[in-house]
């Protein structure tokens, strides 16, 4: 949990969280700065924080956000405190819907899925920092075959030293086909393609947006542009999917969002990177002295 320095009356976060709305949310197409209202998780806030902060949300026509059911202990923690599980208490503040999504959800019991499936709340699979916190096995198959949203997050910089969206594409495939292993769990094998797709159409869904995720008149020309000649792919140009997905979590070497380039050669365009690095590693290590 933060510092008590750091904590705010709920009066004060509505108010903020309103007014980051007001002078930030772009609700139009293709839009790349959009807002949503995000307390931390279930046991850093109260319940009435939840539900002020849901209805702010519809009223203003944005999204919803929270980590939920990561670990065991914040499954114990709402039996204990609330006397209902993770998602029984998302319903009883008013969190469930086609405009909420979770991070995490890996300590969901099957009934909860087949709620959050009629709902139309969506999840935010993280494998990476699934795996570095030992947080467990977030049920993605059952998701996907009871129809809920599925897309992919990095977390944040504590749980994961990469942030990048291609390697997390390749932990998922590797995590979630170890989930349906002998003796671990059963379910059908995801391929390559299905993580891929939930990287970009599925992060699309749970974002409730229907201009970006797949390259369509009508949709924001989000690309990305990989060089197949390098060695890493060498011997694997038959299927270029599995290629990017299960040869290595390399670099990309063009991007662009809207249409306009971001990466050139492999290079963030516009920004001095060398400078960036030398500064990030200097403060750094002025907080670890």
């Amino acid at each position: 949990l933060p510092p008590d320095s750091v904590v705010e009356s709920e009066d004060v976060i509505l108010d903020k969280s309103q007014d980051a709305v007001s002078r930030h949310h772009d609700s139009s197409r293709g839009a790349t700065t959009r807002i949503v209202l995000a307390p931390c998780s279930p046991f850093s806030v109260t319940g009435d924080l939840m539900r002020e902060s849901a209805a702010l949300a519809r009223e203003l026509s944005v999204g919803l956000h929270t980590h939920l059911a990561e670990t065991e202990d914040e499954e114990e923690f709402c039996l204990e405190r609330f006397g209902k599980r993770p998602v029984a208490y998302m319903e009883s503040v008013d969190w469930v819907g086609d405009d909420v999504w979770y991070a995490h959800a890996v300590h969901v019991a099957p009934d909860e899925v087949e709620r959050m499936a009629t709902g139309g709340t969506g999840v935010a699979h993280c494998p990476t920092s699934n795996m570095r916190l030992a947080s467990g096995l977030a049920p993605v198959n059952r998701y996907l075959k009871a129809g809920v949203r599925v897309g992919l997050g990095v977390d944040g910089s504590a749980s994961n030293d990469t942030s990048a969206m291609l390697a997390e594409v390749r932990q998922a495939f590797l995590l979630n086909r170890l989930a349906v292993a002998p003796g671990i769990g059963e379910g059908d094998q995801v391929t390559a393609r299905q993580m891929l797709q939930l990287a970009t159409v599925g992060g699309a869904e749970v974002l409730a947006r229907d201009d970006i995720g797949i390259l369509a008149p009508g949709y924001a020309a989000d690309m990305i542009a990989i060089d197949l000649g390098r060695i890493e792919f060498s011997g694997a140009l038959h299927d270029p999917v599995a290629a990017v997905v299960m040869c290595g979590p390399g670099r990309i070497d063009h991007s662009w969002v809207g249409g306009e380039p971001l990466v050139e050669a492999g290079d963030v365009v516009g920004i001095d990177t060398a400078g960036l690095i030398e500064q990030h590693n200097r403060l750094s290590l002025d907080l670890i002295r």
